[in-house]
Formats: structure tokens, C-alpha cells, sequence
């Protein structure tokens, strides 16, 4: 098993939370987590049609069989459940009670904050960081072979294709979660969407021009990308609020979780076409983004990242919000440090001035080293 950079922080949690809820995409390694982290608890899967049976037609009567609190995961099967768990940890009193697991990241959470608001501490889960393959000694590769393998435990656990495990992976996804998460009834169309989203990742989003293209309402398109959302499929990065006076671009950006997960569905499936694909720089964007993200949501705190961009198009990839500062991020995927790689984080750092943090630029190459007042980062060193 490769250690996981977020235990410390479940544990923690446990500390202070009668209830700890971890949620992620499928396959991130939740499950794996939380019986490392809790080896002392029962562990309940909600999957098996008995228990889940159990947990809905008599909620009290299977949260009794665990009076020193269990492991209950994919509990978003059983939404009865919540009310019953709040009496129980308000009568116990011990923290650390439950863990609960699930896949569904906006259903899963209302309902939490519906039942067990303030009794319940979260942690969301992406698949592997750089990172935590790095410390496990897990060699990295080219960032052609990353971007097409991406990070979803099971290809770094196990013997797997990852063309065969992505075609796997979708299929489960349509057939189960959609179904569960929204009225779709032409799931060929649906896969055609998230496709055509895939196409889109680090690119500004044009839900007209999406719903246009797929051959459906803005407001099908609009329900659908919510639902990618929900299963952590896709994330949308907002723009910086602050403009420093200028015109800026008000739409968020929309990204995939995972390279793998997209190059999938862009129909990459060797190193050699990864290289000279049109959608290889949009890719590392999303990579890159993706660690930023993961660095935060594993020691427990929320987003941070937001990108800038004004109205003649001149971007940063990147800004994060650090207390009064801002650190703005550039991210090339070309291995040689060219000059242009400058141009917007030197006019973003003329607007912000005071407010502005020592710049990063994040690229393709193999080095780091400072340029200019600019630390310039390999992708290996995220």
C-alpha cells in the first residue's frame, strides 16, 4: 500500500469530530484509507444489498450493532441513516465514533450538513498526489507515460492497462452513478458529453457551445456537468474577484481530475501520440492544477486556487489566495524555459503589486532554479 499523505489528517479529525466523512471519486482509495487509519473498527460495506437492506427498512436497529462505532462505506446508499447517527453520537459523546465513506460529493454532503452539521468532520480524497508516489519511491516516469496513466490508485496497485481500466471505469461510472444521480436515459449521448468535456479541460467554459456541440439543452448540459461535478469527475476553477481595476474574464475554467481519466476519453492511448497531441499543454495544466488541489484538500482545508485572466486574454494559470497574499502560478508544458513563459505573470504582478507573493512557473523540464524573481519548478518537484 502506498501511504497515503492525508492519514494524519483523518486522524486529527477523529480527534475532534464524532463523525468523519471522507469523500472522493471512485476508485481513490478511501475504502483503503480509512481501514488503514481505523484498523479497530468494523467495517461495513453499504454495496451489500443485505446490509444496505438492513440500514434502510431499520436504521436504529443497525446502527445498535455497533455501540463502539464502525467503518460504514458508500453511505450515501442509505440517506436514513444520518438522523439516526446524530442521536447516537449526541447520546455517546466519544469522538472518532464513525467513519463514513462516499462517492457522491454534493448529495453525500447536504445531507451531512442537513443531519450532522458540526458533528461531522470531512476529508476529500483525489487519487495519488506526485508526492505521495515520490515518497513511496515510485519512479515517475516520462510526463508522457503520467499524463496518459494519470493517478488513480488501482494502475499504481496493480498489473492494469490503463486503456482496459479507464474503459472499465467509465462503464461503471454511466451505469451506476449517472443512473443514481440523474434522469438520464440516453446514456450514449451522456458519454458523448463527458467526452466532448474532455476536449475542454483548461479551457474557459462555454456551456452554450457544449450543449450546442453534444446536441442538448444548455439546461441538460448544465444538469449533466453538475453531475460530473458530483462524482468528482470534473471541477470548475473560478476567477479571481479582484481585478486591480481592469476588465477581467468572469467564467470559470473547467478541469478534469484526472490526465488519465481525459486522455482516456480523448481516445490517447500510447506514449508516442500523447506527445504530439493538441490537447498535451492543456493536459499538464490539468495536472498541475489537480496538485495544487490535492496539497489542500489532504491536510482538511477547501480550495484556495483561482485562475486570471483580462479581457485581451492575458492569463495566470494559477492564483493562490495565502492570508493577505496572492501567489500567482505560470504553467508551460514545454521543457525549455522560453521568455514568453513570463508574460503574464509580469503583467499580473504589475497590477497586484503589494498584494503579490514570489511568482512560480511550473513547466515541463527537469530543473529549478529562480529567474528573474521567478522560482521556476520542474513538474517532479510538485
Amino acid at each position: 500500500m502506498i501511504p497515503r499523505a492525508a492519514q494524519p489528517t483523518l486522524q486529527q479529525l477523529a480527534i475532534g469530530y464524532p463523525v468523519i466523512v471522507v469523500t472522493g471519486p471512485r476508485q481513490s482509495g478511501k475504502t483503503t484509507l480509512v481501514r488503514a487509519a481505523f484498523t479497530d473498527k468494523r467495517y461495513i460495506s453499504l454495496e451489500n444489498p443485505d446490509e444496505r437492506a438492513f440500514a434502510l427498512e431499520d436504521p436504529k436497529g443497525f446502527l445498535a450493532r455497533f455501540p463502539d462505532g464502525a467503518i460504514l462505506d458508500e453511505v450515501q446508499h442509505c440517506p436514513p441513516l444520518f438522523s439516526y447517527l446524530q442521536t447516537q453520537v449526541d447520546l455517546d459523546g466519544r469522538m472518532g465514533l464513525f467513519v463514513l465513506t462516499g462517492a457522491q460529493h454534493f448529495g453525500l454532503l447536504s445531507q451531512i450538513i442537513q443531519s450532522l452539521a458540526g458533528r461531522a468532520g470531512i476529508l476529500q480524497l483525489l487519487p495519488f498526489s506526485l508526492t505521495e508516489l515520490v515518497s513511496a519511491g515510485r519512479a515517475l516516469g516520462t510526463l508522457e507515460q503520467l499524463l496518459l496513466q494519470g493517478l488513480y490508485p488501482p494502475l499504481y496497485d496493480r498489473n492494469l492497462v490503463p486503456a482496459n481500466w479507464f474503459a472499465n471505469y467509465l462503464l461503471t461510472y454511466l451505469e451506476r452513478d449517472v443512473r443514481q444521480l440523474a434522469n438520464v436515459h440516453n446514456l450514449n449521448l451522456f458519454q458523448r458529453f463527458v467526452k466532448l468535456c474532455a476536449a475542454r479541460t483548461a479551457q474557459l467554459l462555454n456551456l452554450s457551445n457544449l450543449a450546442t456541440e453534444c446536441g442538448i439543452s444548455q439546461g441538460a448540459a448544465r444538469s449533466w456537468l453538475s453531475v460530473l461535478e458530483a462524482s468528482y469527475v470534473v471541477f470548475l476553477l473560478p476567477p479571481h474577484h479582484r481585478n486591480f481595476g481592469k476588465r477581467v474574464v468572469k467564467t470559470p475554467k473547467l478541469y478534469f481530475h484526472d490526465t488519465g481519466l481525459a486522455a482516456s476519453l480523448l481516445g490517447i492511448q500510447d506514449i508516442e501520440p500523447m506527445a504530439i497531441h493538441p490537447s498535451r499543454a492543456a493536459l499538464f495544466e490539468t495536472l498541475v492544477i489537480n496538485e495544487f488541489l490535492k496539497r489542500r484538500f489532504n491536510v482538511g482545508l477547501t480550495s484556495n486556487l483561482y485562475f486570471w485572466r483580462d479581457n485581451a486574454g492575458v492569463e495566470v494559470d494559477l492564483i493562490l489566495e495565502e492570508g493577505a497574499g496572492l501567489r500567482p502560478v505560470e504553467i508551460k508544458s514545454g521543457q525549455t524555459v522560453q521568455d514568453d513563459f513570463f508574460t503574464g505573470l509580469r503583467k499580473w504582478l504589475n497590477y497586484a503589486q503589494q498584494q503579490a507573493l514570489e511568482p512560480t512557473l511550473v513547466y515541463g523540464g527537469d530543473d529549478n532554479y529562480t529567474r528573474s524573481g521567478v522560482a521556476v519548478k520542474s513538474w517532479k518537484a510538485l
